[in-house]
């Protein structure tokens, strides 16, 4: 329907509500508001509606219907404008003033969405043409109220509509509203603020709006608030003769209400009138105006404070403009002024102190009730309320828009909004202006980092950058004052720990801001007051005071408004956490910290730590607080500067609760923090943290001078941790940091002292230790600017700082000595500033450094200090005070040529550059050069000095000093005479070596044979020590083997010098001698000397392989097991760094080249060593004898030692590398005979628990070992070498073969009568028996040479000699032995390894055999085969009974493994192999196949115990030999047909013996074994059919078949047994059997069947 005929259509609706019937107009109004949510409503039909409405309201007909209609007509469609639309609107303003309440509340709710349509509209409008660029509208003359020509129609409803509410307000006639009867001024202001307040927009896009704004709203305003400004609370009495119009509450409250918006979102177009608008605001916060309006003022004040933008604009449009009013202060100042009225009560009294709880009036018991947070103050007490939530004004008075009475406010509202406000404007613009500071840091650092900076963009940023700054400084420079008294008041007034902790937080960002804008005063006030809060009232504390007098007693006076700084009063009611010692001089003995005190220096802490950049020179203010506050709670420094908490020395004690005790470690955490946060200040900023910590340093100095009381250190302390975290630039802080520390090293109070040391080397260390950029090394100044206050030190006289020194000296060593470099000459002069009269302990420290240096840092040092080292070492092992120091310094010494040894070539390079420039000095001079030893090169003389201090120390009268000096000397010489002059080498040898040796064999001789009974003291002395006599056969002993290795190691060297063989020669005989001493200990010497000179490694206990080992290994010699015990014998190991390998890498000198190949010199080298095999062979032969004749006690004998013959047995490698080329078989045979004699030799029956293995482990003695490891040498030299060595291999079969016998035969030494143990199946062992003498566990040694044969034989299975000379016939004849045997060997082992050791051998033989079965050569070996087989597998011992069911299947196993070998090495081969040696092994067969049993068993052990696997193979090996696919020679054949007949022959005999035992049982079940024998029999049945099936044919004669089907009728008599697994092993045998049924074959046809 078009819109167009609406009229038409509502036309009857409206007729019908003329009736004025009641049901009819309801119905009518329905319609009507159907068709217009329908939106068929024309303008037209619109207007006729409007008019109908008008007519039934007034004569009053279904008011609530008609306001309904109106609000649907006016949501659903835009068509109503101008009159009709006012009209409406009127309608609606009538109803809102009828007598019914609902109506009336109703008509309201409409009015004010009507209102907001209306708006919305003109918003709407405003949208469409956004686009559209409009024609500048022509400015009128006069801007009356007419001037809306230029409003399109919904703008120009909402200006009328506005411009009538203005006019309704100011109680004038509308000129739009026509028709309007009454108005109220209330409903009036509430219509505009919404307006205001939802549509500023509309007011700051459109100037009509704009002018409606400046023109009408703000005049009326400041027209309604005259009566509000003039009146006052006092003035008002009856007499006074012009009544003052009273403050009327409800439009007071709505002016401010709409005050807010227009400050809020017109600001910027009424700058002037909201000025004025402030003032009045301020001017509301007096005294004298009555409470409910300071009420809501406050809560206005409150709004503003929420929004620090516009806080700026005002402090930019107001304060910072010349002739204007401070408006921004004057607000903060206000607030203030506000605050401190409420608690200045007039004289009338305050009735709220005497009732309120726990004020004064309360006494005593009332202080226990306070539990509301409140603030006291001289008395008065304000509760203190939750008024809104932090950041946002929510206001309770300027929302009671339905009181018409001034409410009444309770007391402590007013206080808690100021509070609120107080605590936002803080926050509000603090963090607005640090929000700021950091995007322009941003900013700044983005434009640096992009080097965008233009010359244009560089200006207008700092102009831009500039002008925020001063803003930022007016804003606060504005505020400070009024904020720190009403906060300083506050804080001194509050007893609620949550508004404390606000305040002190406003205090903490005000004072941070001040510092980040560089505004010191109001920096340092804030502080101040944190601080005086932080210490006990009245508290003297000089700095505080003289700080805080420019600002206390001070007012400031603004525009007539006194601002008091109230002075902490000390009257609080605050709970006491600590009471402690002052550490100033107070009148009362005691202070008493409370937990408001604690709290404030928690704040204290966190504005240093988090804001400590910006504090400057009012660190002073801080730490001096801290300082005190410290002393009071009674911390002390630990660690690194940290403060922890400890007792007070003296004085009564300091009394801490525990609500404190929780908080002591968290304060002293943040305390370190706070100085470990320094390291992110500034340079001047940490300038000032350490002027601010010296000059506090200074006056705890000044108070502990004189007095043992505790002095202060927390000054020290804090110094040391800052010095400590900004390591990264000590320089800038070095000199005045270590200047003042090292005053206070000097302080005659020990405790402070003690600290300074503390500090002073804790820093160095530090220093040195830091990753400087550059790193030190590169920076010598700074390392010397570091080291130089230890230096200093050594000036102090107190020993306790002198021991500290020494003690860093010695850390610094230890964690910085590689990077010394120039410093060393200081260091060195500070541990030689030690000597023997200062008392044991600081040697001992001064010691420990040189310890230090010598084993580390030789290298780092410059050379020119290498002979300071070597003569500070010296005097040290010249001292009498300490044996074990004179001891130690030697061993310094050897570290000291060794480390000369290892960097010889830099050494020397150093000193000739030094020794030219100090020739050359001396030549100016005209001096000779002074140098000890000069004519030597400077290096040589290096070494002397050297021999000359341990030559000192040689003929020490100290055995353990000559011991350890001997030693030393000669590894020196051993190890690093390379470095010497040739020249020199002679001397050394002649005049060092054999003098020394003959000395030592002198004194030996004619030492005392005098028993020593203690060491001096009480030392116990050993017995093999307790005569001289024995003491210098040690030396003796020293000295043999010193001069060994130097022979060793200098060889070739030593070859040069011309004489080498004579003295080889006596070197030789000299070994000899003493090795056929009968003193065991110099016996085994001798040989270790031997070993020596031959070049064989060191024994050393470490898994390890030495390096000496590792070179010969390299040279080709084997490593060699040594027997532990050489370890234990006399003297300590000469095992050096100086190895042949590192010989070999480091020096290509001529010492290791051998001498050239001439065959003079390759005679030369052979005559040595033959000579040294003569040698050994005399040795050898001489030891091992045994002893003839009986053991009579007559003839006292002596028996080598296992270590002695071990050593003995370990020689011949080494020997034999260099000998091999002339070894006979004759050599070959004396060798066996010695190796034969020595593993014989029995061990002393007390020396066994060391030697001989325990029996759990089969071990090798180091003797068996060594004596395989010969052999083993010897088999490889044969490996390798020429045809005519190689016939040898039988000979060292026959050798290994004779041991294996050992482990079933044991050998005997002579007659002597020897225990054995080597029972190890029951392990009876007893070691301590009555005979003298214990033969060894030969079994290992059996065994290890039984798997050496087997190996060996592997390798040399094919060679010619090892078959001539039927060396596998051998082994397996030795072998019969164990196998024999079997379970009645010694050791179970024994058979088991002899078995494996048989199958590898038979693995590898056999396969020879058959290649030279037609030679002959192995005839004789099969039946000694068959034998051995015979012999194990029916072996006649029986198990013992203890063998465990596992075990005994394992031997099986064992069993088992044997036959399967006959079937695949010998059987399928049968055609190379004796015949009658195969019939052997087929009657084996057979027998095993059959099952043995022995009685002895239980019934459930019998199937196990049977071997019934073992039956079980041999029963296979039978089937598949009992026929095969292809039969290539007679042989095989008949092989096949034998087996084959023997197999069915015994099934068809066990299937027999089973009916006939069924039968003959009866009900009683047979025995498990037969049983598991006839389900065998089946099984085997069932697969001899498979396998004959799969058979060719012609490959099975006859007889085997009929043989087969015999067995027909016997399975079927089986069918009646009663077992189940027989009849299911049946069922399988007979299956196969169908092949045979066929239909008999009708006779042959003419070939037709």
């Amino acid at each position: 329907m078009p819109k167009e005929n609406s009229s038409e259509v509502v036309q009857p609706f409206l007729m019908g509500c003329g009736t004025k019937e009641p049901k009819i107009t309801q119905l009518c109004l329905a319609a009507v508001q159907r068709l217009m949510t329908h939106e068929v409503v024309s303008e037209a039909a619109a207007g006729n509606i409007i008019n109908m409405l008008w007519q039934l309201m007034e004569n009053g007909l279904e008011e609530l219907k008609l306001l309904q209609t109106v609000l649907v007509l006016l949501t659903t469609n835009t068509v109503v404008h101008d009159e009709i639309l006012s009209k409406a609107i009127v309608l609606c303003f009538r109803l809102h003033f009828t007598k019914d309440n609902i109506t009336n509340n109703t008509a309201a709710a409409t009015v004010r969405q009507v209102v907001t349509v209306v708006f919305e509209r003109m918003v709407a409008e405003d949208e469409c043409f956004k686009g559209i660029v409009e024609q500048p509208t022509p400015v009128q003359g006069n801007t009356n109220r007419r001037s809306v020509s230029t409003l399109r129609p919904s703008a120009k409803d909402a200006y009328m509509l506005f411009q009538d509410l203005c006019q309704l307000v100011n109680a004038d006639a509308p000129y739009w509203l026509v028709g309007m009867t009454e108005m109220t001024r209330t409903f009036g202001l509430e219509l505009l603020e919404s307006v205001l307040n939802d549509f500023p927009g509309v007011f700051l896009q459109h100037q009509e709006f704009s002018f409606l704004l400046k023109e009408r709203v703000c005049p009326l305003v400041i027209k309604l608030f005259s009566p509000n400004i003039k009146f006052r609370q006092g003035s008002s009495s009856a007499a006074s003769p012009a009544p003052v119009e009273k403050p009327y509450f409800p439009i007071c409250m709505r002016l401010l209400r709409v005050v807010s918006v227009l400050i809020k979102h017109f600001y910027s177009l009424l700058v002037t009138e909201c000025e004025i608008f402030l003032s009045l605001l301020v001017k509301f916060l007096d005294g004298e105006k009555p409470q409910w309006l300071r009420a809501v003022a406050v809560e206005s004040v409150h709004r503003l404070c929420v929004q620090p933008h516009l806080l700026r604009s005002f402090c930019q449009s107001y304060d910072m403009k010349q002739h204007s009013t401070k408006v921004f202060r004057d607000i903060v100042n206000a607030l203030g002024s506000f605050i401190q009225s409420l608690f200045i009560v007039p004289n009338t009294g305050n009735p709220a102190a005497t009732n309120a709880p726990g004020g004064p009036g309360a006494g005593g018991q009332g202080g226990s009730l306070i539990t509301q947070a409140a603030f006291e103050y001289r008395g008065t007490w304000i509760p203190l309320m939750t008024v809104s939530v932090q950041g946002s004004a929510k206001a309770t008075y300027l929302e009671m828009l339905d009181k018409v009475e001034p409410p009444s406010i309770p007391e402590g509202y007013a206080m808690s909004v100021a509070f609120s406000a107080l605590l936002d404007l803080v926050r509000g613009i603090t963090s607005m202006i640090e929000r700021e500071l950091a995007k322009e840091e941003e900013e700044v650092a983005v434009h640096i980092g992009t080097n965008v900076y233009f010359l244009s963009t560089l200006l207008l940023t700092a102009v831009s950058l500039l002008e925020a700054h001063l803003v930022w400084e007016e804003m606060v420079s504005a505020c400070w004052c009024g904020l720190l008294a009403a906060l300083s008041l506050l804080l001194d007034a509050s007893t609620d720990e949550t508004a404390t902790e606000s305040i002190l937080k406003a205090e903490l960002t005000m004072a941070s801001l001040c510092g980040r804008l560089g505004l010191v005063t109001p920096r340092d006030a804030f502080i101040t007051a944190i601080c005086k809060a932080s210490l006990p009232p009245h508290y003297a504390l000089t700095v505080l005071s003289s700080n805080a007098t420019n600002l206390n007693n001070k007012a400031y006076s603004i525009q007539g408004q006194t601002v008091q700084i109230i002075s902490p009063s000390s009257e609080s009611h605050q709970q006491v956490v600590a009471v402690g010692q002052p550490l100033t001089v107070q009148p009362q003995g005691t202070v008493v910290l409370t937990a408001k005190n604690i709290q404030c220096m928690r704040t204290l802490l966190n504005l240093a730590h988090c804001h400590g950049a910006v504090l400057g020179t009012s660190w002073q203010l801080v730490l001096a607080t801290l300082q005190h506050l410290v002393w009071i709670l009674g911390l002390k420094p630990g660690v690194g500067g940290a403060l922890k908490p400890g007792r007070a020395v003296e004085g009564p004690s300091t009394v801490l609760t525990t609500a404190v005790m929780t908080d002591l470690p968290f304060i002293s955490n943040i305390l370190s923090r706070l100085f470990e946060s320094s390291q992110y200040l500034d340079d001047v900023s940490l300038h000032h943290l350490i002027n601010a910590l010296c000059s506090l340093s200074l006056e705890a100095m000044e108070m502990a001078y004189g007095t043992n009381k505790e002095p202060s250190l927390f000054a020290v302390a804090k110094l040391l941790e800052t010095g400590l975290v900004n390591m990264d630039r000590i320089e800038i802080l070095w000199r005045p940091l270590v200047g003042h520390l090292l005053e206070v090293c000097q302080h005659p109070n020990a405790r402070m002292r003690e600290w300074g040391a503390e500090a002073v080397t804790a820093l160095i260390k530090a220093g040195l230790a830091y990753k400087h950029n550059p790193p030190l090394a590169q920076n010598q100044r700074l390392q010397l600017l570091l080291l130089n206050p230890l230096k200093e030190l050594s000036n102090v006289l107190h020993a306790d700082i002198r021991q500290k020194q020494l003690e860093s000296v010695l850390q610094i060593l230890q964690s910085q000595g590689d990077s010394l470099g120039p410093g060393w000459p200081l260091v060195l002069g500070v541990i030689g500033a030690i000597r023997n009269d200062q008392g044991e302990s600081l040697i001992r420290t001064a010691f420990q450094c040189l310890q230090l240096v010598v084993t580390d840092f030789l290298p780092t040092m410059p050379c020119m200090c290498l002979q300071i080292v070597v003569d500070v070492a010296g005097s040290f092992g010249l001292q009498n005070q300490e044996l074990n120091i004179s001891l130690t310094s030697i061993g310094l010494l050897w570290n000291i040529s060794d480390y000369f040894f290892q960097r010889g070539e830099a050494i020397t390079q150093d000193l000739e550059r030094e020794e030219a420039a100090l020739q050359k000095q001396a030549r100016e001079k005209g001096e000779p050069l002074n140098r000890p030893f000069h004519p030597a090169p400077p290096f040589d003389c290096l070494w002397l000095c050297l021999y000359a201090k341990l030559g000192q120390l040689c003929v020490d009268p100290r055995p353990a000093v000559r011991k350890s000096a001997g030693q030393t000397m000669f590894s020196t010489i051993a190890a690093h005479g390379t470095l010497l002059q040739q020249s020199t080498w002679h001397i050394v040898v002649w005049k060092v070596l054999f003098h020394l040796l003959d000395c030592v064999r002198k004194s030996s001789t004619t030492a005392d044979k005098e028993k020593i009974e203690s060491g001096g003291g009480n030392i116990l002395i050993h017995h093999s020590r307790d005569t001289a006599e024995k003491q210098w056969a040690e030396t003796w002993v020293l000295t043999l083997a010193g001069v060994a290795r130097i022979f060793n190691t200098r060889r070739y060297l030593l070859q040069q010098l011309g004489d080498f063989f004579k003295a080889w020669e006596v070197l030789l005989d000299h070994i000899q001698s003493a090795a056929l001493s009968k003193n065991n200990e110099v016996s085994l010497a001798a040989l270790k000397s031997f070993q020596e000179i031959l070049q064989i490694g060191t024994p050393v206990k470490d898994s390890a392989m030495p390096t000496e080992a590792l070179a010969l290994a390299v040279m080709g010699v084997p490593p060699v097991l040594i027997d532990p015990l050489s370890a234990s014998g006399p003297g300590r190991h000469l095992l050096r760094s100086d190895s042949m390998l590192e010989r070999l890498t480091r020096y290509n000198g001529a010492e290791l080249q051998a001498p050239p190949q001439g065959e003079e010199s390759a005679l030369e080298d052979a005559a040595l060593w033959w000579s040294a095999w003569n040698t050994w062979y005399r040795t050898g032969t001489d030891s091992t004898r045994p002893p003839s004749g009986g053991t009579g006690t007559d003839r006292p004998f002596f028996v080598p030692s296992q270590p002695f013959l071990t050593a003995l047995v370990q020689i011949v490698p080494a020997l034999y590398q260099h000998i091999e080329t002339g070894f006979s078989m004759e050599d070959l045979r004396k060798l066996g005979v010695i190796l034969h004699g020595a593993v014989s030799i029995p061990i002393s029956s007390d020396a066994s628990p060391f030697i001989l293995p325990s029996y759990t482990e089969a071990v090798l003695t180091s003797l068996q070992e060594a004596v395989l490891t010969a052999l083993d040498v010897l088999q490889k030299a044969i490996c390798v070498g020429p045809e005519s060595l190689q016939v040898m291999y039988p000979a060292i079969f026959e050798q290994l073969l004779l041991f294996v016998e050992f482990s079933c035969k044991p050998p005997q030494y002579g007659k002597l009568e020897t225990k054995h143990v080597a029972n190890a199946k029951y392990n009876q062992i007893q070691l301590f028996t009555p005979a003298e003498w214990v033969a060894l566990n030969y079994v290992p040694f059996a065994e290890r040479s039984l798997e050496v044969v087997v190996d060996q034989y592997h390798k040399t299975a094919c060679h010619k000699a090892v078959i001539n000379e039927k060396v596998l016939q051998n082994i397996i004849k030795t072998l019969r032995m164990p196998l024999g045997l079997k379970y009645a060997c010694p050791s179970e082992s024994t058979w088991k390894l002899a078995v494996s050791s048989l199958l590898k051998v038979l693995s590898i033989g056999l396969p020879v055999a058959r290649q030279h079965a037609s030679s002959g050569m192995f005839e004789t070996m099969w039946p000694e085969l068959a034998n051995a087989f015979e012999d194990f597998l029916f072996t006649k011992s029986t198990p013992p009974d203890n063998v465990s069911i596992q075990e005994f299947q394992k031997n099986e196993a064992i069993d088992v493994e044997v036959v399967q070998l006959i079937s695949t090495e010998i059987l399928p081969f049968a055609n190379f192999i004796p015949k009658d040696f195969v019939g052997q092994i087929m009657t084996m067969l057979n027998k095993g196949s059959i099952h043995s049993q022995s009685s002895s068993f239980t019934e459930a052990e019998i199937d196990v115990r049977m071997r019934e696997e073992f039956s079980k193979v041999c029963f296979e090996t039978l089937l598949q030999f009992s026929f095969s696919n292809k039969v290539s020679t007679p042989q095989e054949g008949y092989i096949s047909r034998m087996a084959l007949s023997v197999l069915l022959k015994r099934s068809q005999d066990v299937l027999r013996r089973y009916v006939d035992d069924e039968r003959l049982s009866g009900r009683c079940p047979l025995p498990r074994q037969q049983v598991t024998e006839i389900i065998f029999v089946l099984k085997a049945i069932s697969t001899l059919m498979d396998s004959l099936k799969k058979t060719q044919p012609e490959n099975v004669d006859g007889t085997t078949w009929a043989q087969v089907i015999a067995l027909y009728p016997t399975l079927v008599e089986c069918i009646t047994c009663s077992s189940s697994e027989v009849s299911s092993a049946l069922k399988e045998a007979l299956g196969p059997f169908k092949d045979f049924m066929q239909p008999p074959v009708s006779r042959v046809q003419n070939g037709e069947s």
